[in-house]
């Protein structure tokens, strides 16, 4: 009897693994869902479109809808597709996704709306401006129009390309200015290009951007020169190759604000002429022995707190031998012209031999902060 139910249960089973393969040869029509889903009023702008086939393999998506073109990827098995980039908001798209199964396709379509939002944010001001040729050290910087709380969403819509491509990362000075730097210098004699793609994107509660931004500049020639305090004495390198030194008189010290700032300056523009007066000294009364206003040329500015390597035929006496100054880099006439002349913003400027260090908040001296230093700045780093 036991031998007997054993053969019994064998025989069942096989018949029933034979029934199924009988009954399962069709294969099941393609499925597809799409969010958000058909009809949806008030979409996130920030939610991507998602495609999936539930059954079956995705053929082709697409998004019509007004603005920037909507795109997307598949997954490496095409069972899912998802958008690349926010929707605008105030906008009505149409997704349309096909898939197939043996061999039949289907094709399933959504239309929905994206949400009005009760604010919205752009970019106020970029720097540099349109097609500037600027120098190796010259920052990107991007101001908004309101304060921004999404760092993170924001940050990732900014791109930087170059002909020749470096390493570069944003750092946040305040949540409505963004700034770009490169770790190492950048390559001299190329293009660069930003974009910021802020359509659809939530920069804070109930607030969105409806526009993308583009901007391209060029980097020049490398303009790197050292002024050595002690020495007295500043040289100028182009492309890596010593062009021109000269005697120079620095910040005369004694107390802080005569001392010029020790470390990497970028150039933040230049002027000629340039009306200096020791109002920044807080001395404005002109019958005060240390009173003075002077009509400066040639002046190229490399911080916030006014210094400039400027022409200084006042002083040739001591350049070369003594600094006299109030903290700027005087420089013999001849040479401030040609230095002036030379100069575009983002040229770099090294002083060494001094005490008093260039706050990487003052100008452009953010080439103060380490490479670690900076990226702590950055909402993705």
């Amino acid at each position: 009897m036991l031998i007997r139910g054993v053969v019994a249960g064998t025989t069942a089973l096989v018949m029933t693994a034979g029934c199924g393969v009988v009954g399962g040869g069709s294969t099941p029509p393609a499925k597809v869902s799409i969010t958000p889903a058909d009809g949806a009023a008030a979409s996130r702008p920030e939610a991507p479109i998602v495609v999936r086939a539930t059954t079956g393999k995705l053929g082709k998506v697409s998004v019509q809808g007004a603005g920037a073109a909507i795109t997307g990827a598949f997954d490496q098995d095409h069972l899912r597709w998802q958008s690349s980039r926010a929707l605008a908001p105030s906008t009505k798209y149409t997704v349309t996704a096909t898939a197939s199964s043996g061999g039949k396709t289907t094709t399933a379509t959504s239309s929905f709306q994206t949400l009005t939002p009760k604010a919205t944010f752009g970019i106020a001001d970029i720097t540099p401006m349109p097609d500037e040729t600027i120098g190796v050290g010259m920052p990107l910087i991007v101001k908004f129009d309101k304060p921004v709380y999404n760092k993170a969403d924001v940050e990732r819509a900014l791109k930087v390309t170059s002909d020749k491509p470096v390493e570069g990362a944003w750092r946040w000075t305040d949540r409505q200015e963004a700034v770009y730097r490169t770790k190492e210098y950048w390559q001299p004699h190329q293009d660069v290009h930003l974009t910021a793609a802020l359509t659809g994107v939530r920069g804070a509660q109930d607030t969105y951007g409806t526009k993308d931004y583009a901007r391209s500049f060029k980097i020049g020639d490398s303009h790197v020169s050292e002024v050595d305090v002690q020495a007295h004495r500043m040289t100028v390198e182009v492309d890596g190759k010593t062009v021109k030194t000269t005697p120079i008189s620095a910040g005369r010290g004694g107390r802080r604000k005569y001392t010029t700032t020790n470390g990497v300056h970028a150039v933040m523009g230049k002027q000629s002429p340039v009306t200096m007066t020791s109002g920044w000294d807080g001395v404005t009364d002109t019958s005060d022995p240390a009173y003075y206003s002077l009509t400066v040329y040639q002046a190229v500015q490399i911080s916030s707190s006014g210094e400039y390597v400027h022409s200084a035929p006042w002083s040739v006496g001591s350049q070369g031998r003594a600094n006299v100054s109030h903290g700027c880099v005087n420089a013999p006439p001849e040479f401030a012209k040609w230095f002036y002349d030379l100069s575009r913003r983002g040229d770099i400027v090294k002083v060494t031999g001094t005490d008093r260090e260039l706050e990487p908040d003052n100008g452009y001296g953010y080439w103060q902060l380490s490479w670690a230093d900076w990226l702590k700045g950055s909402a993705l780093h």
